[in-house]
């Protein structure tokens, strides 16, 4: 029996936040690619708006027209490949664009960039922004901070619940366009139908706690209202960052509901 195919929805939505004057955050999806590219820039003056922005359009832009040449029956290893290559050539552009205008000095981006085939994610990250997953009413993030603090988590030096106020939140231990070389992280998930995707900034997880964000998260209500209010949450409790999110939204094709053409050519 073949499976049913999987279609993807897609909605993103950024905003400055409550305090800062310009959004550094970028975000782009291309639902015919299936693939969406979130970006949050650091810099002074406006370089990491100039750093998220080049990360985000350049890899969608390089990642659509290279899975339009090669179609989607991608062996794992092959898409994997494509990201790494896509992601390693929009760090040099980060880079010259940063030593051709000085005003760029140090200018760099955290990065999630996720690849949707029918039921595979294949999802790449770089620094602190992330990727949560909603299945069946339990919400997980699947990718792990690269940051300093995930650091001491992970040696034990402190708890998560320390982490949380720490003032070292923000100190990234990867990026993208600030180095030569460039480590992305790779993972491979199964998409079940129903699955709801959320990738975000820290403007909104440093904003909303995860009790909060499971439960705007399993509200009854479109895409665009969820993003909506995931960053009006974050707005409301301070708003102290920029906050970026995108849904991706994954179900059958017929969703249980068959079309009139379907029906007509292909009666039960």
């Amino acid at each position: 029996m073949t499976a049913v195919p999987m279609v993807y929805e897609f909605h993103a939505l950024t905003h400055p936040g409550r305090v800062r004057a310009n959004n550094e955050d970028a975000v782009s999806v291309d639902p015919q690619a299936q693939l969406a590219v979130l970006a949050d820039g650091m810099g002074g003056y406006n370089a990491g708006e100039v750093a998220s922005g080049m990360a985000t359009t350049f890899v969608r832009a390089e990642l659509a027209r290279w899975l339009a040449e090669v179609g989607t029956q991608l062996k794992a290893t092959d898409l994997r490949r494509g990201i790494e290559l896509c992601v390693t050539n929009a760090n040099q552009a980060i880079l010259g664009a940063a030593e051709a205008n000085p005003q760029y000095a140090g200018m760099g981006t955290t990065l999630v960039v996720g690849v949707f085939q029918n039921h595979r994610l294949m999802l790449g990250h770089i620094g602190d922004s992330r990727c949560y997953r909603l299945r069946a009413g339990v919400l997980e993030q699947i990718t792990r901070d690269h940051s300093w603090l995930q650091e001491q988590i992970d040696a034990g030096l402190i708890t998560p619940q320390q982490a949380a106020v720490s003032s070292s939140r923000n100190l990234v231990t990867r990026a993208l366009g600030v180095e030569d070389q460039v480590l992305v992280e790779i993972n491979e998930f199964r998409v079940e139908p129903q699955d709801l995707y959320l990738m975000c900034s820290d403007g909104l997880t440093e904003m909303v706690g995860h009790a909060e964000l499971t439960s705007l998260m399993t509200a009854n209500a479109s895409l665009e209202e969820k993003a909506r209010r995931l960053i009006a949450a974050a707005n409301a409790n301070g708003g102290r960052d920029n906050i970026s999110v995108i849904l991706v939204q994954a179900g059958p094709a017929d969703n249980g509901k068959r079309s009139l053409l379907s029906r007509l050519l292909h009666p039960a």
